[in-house]
């Protein structure tokens, strides 16, 4: 067999890379989707960073802000706001229980322009050669003009602000399909929207983790221990790619927070998709409204805008998917 048939695109690319920032695009647990890949890229000998949009007040925190809207956690860092939403500090916990301590950095939930300064700012610091964003859900690859977006702003904000640093090598890898059906996203789009970006170039590829294998089952430990220290806070995407991992199908909660919506578990939720993540920014109908923000507010504003200037354009509703 052709050595070209067994190589992912995806690893290819990484082949050179040296100093890698790993980081959670839409904020929360998605940078906990990037921890199997984490131990895959320290096996091949890279240096990992990891950041992570976050959804916690950080300057509630005893975090070091390093630099504006970026902090440096620490594993003895807490909550001082009394609400207990911590997935960095945990990841950076359950890390340091497995003997890893790499550094773990948190963006404040801001818009495109300060938040690709600090890209810029971690970039330096760390001789960063290579950003791959990880995305809990497909929404990331939704263009603009589908019936449902998701919950688009933290992933398209990541997205710009690394596009916008300029540096040469940039990733976006998706994981979760599926779980994007509890807010309306179409599959049925994301697939198309793949179809689009092979044509482009765009695709680079997909793997997928199983239960045996030693990556997978860090990434259900990470994600039970962090389930047991944030009771009621559990993350929705995380816990549903956990529960595919063990063999659960369809209707399936397996915490309390879902219960009385209806989800899809499934076994694709454990393939992660992988992109040029310049190739994806240059088919977001919409980049031109909001490369420039400074505020998620004022992203859902440009987003607004655009979305009422196409309405007689808009893709319909093809397939429930």
């Amino acid at each position: 067999m052709s050595s070209t048939l067994q190589q992912i695109p995806i690893f290819d690319a990484l082949k050179s890379s040296q100093n890698i920032l790993l980081a959670g695009a839409g904020g929360g647990f998605d940078i906990f989707s990037g921890i199997p890949l984490y131990f895959s890229l320290k096996k091949q000998g890279k240096k990992v960073v990891l950041g992570n949009l976050s959804f916690t007040w950080l300057h509630e925190s005893s975090s070091e802000n390093v630099f504006p809207f970026c902090y440096k956690i620490r594993i003895g860092d807490s909550d001082l706001s009394g609400r207990n939403y911590f997935p960095e500090r945990y990841l950076k916990l359950w890390l340091s229980l497995q003997g890893e301590y790499p550094d773990v950095y948190a963006f404040d939930r801001i818009g495109v322009n300060p938040l690709k300064e600090a890209y810029q700012y971690l970039i330096e610091k760390h001789n960063i050669d290579t950003v791959i964003l990880i995305d809990g859900g497909t929404d990331s690859l939704m263009f603009g003009d589908e019936e449902g977006l998701g919950t688009p702003q933290e992933d398209i904000c990541s997205m710009a602000a690394v596009y916008k640093t300029g540096i040469s090598k940039q990733f976006l890898i998706s994981v979760g399909f599926g779980v994007d059906h509890y807010h309306g996203v179409s599959h049925y789009r994301f697939l198309e929207n793949v179809a689009e970006l092979i044509k482009t170039g765009g695709y680079l590829g997909l793997f997928q983790i199983t239960k045996e294998m030693d990556e997978a089952q860090k990434y259900l430990e990470a994600i039970q221990f962090a389930n047991e220290r944030m009771r009621g806070m559990e993350s929705i995407v995380s816990n549903s790619i956990a529960s595919a991992l063990e063999g659960e199908y369809g209707d399936h909660h397996k915490t309390r927070r879902t219960q009385g919506s209806q989800l899809w578990i499934n076994p694709l939720m454990t393939i992660y998709w992988c992109f040029d993540l310049p190739k994806v920014v240059e088919k977001i109908k919409y980049y031109d409204w909001i490369k420039d923000v400074n505020t998620i507010g004022e992203f859902n504003g440009k987003l607004a805008q655009y979305q009422s200037s196409l309405s007689e354009f808009r893709r319909g509703w093809q397939l429930p998917l």
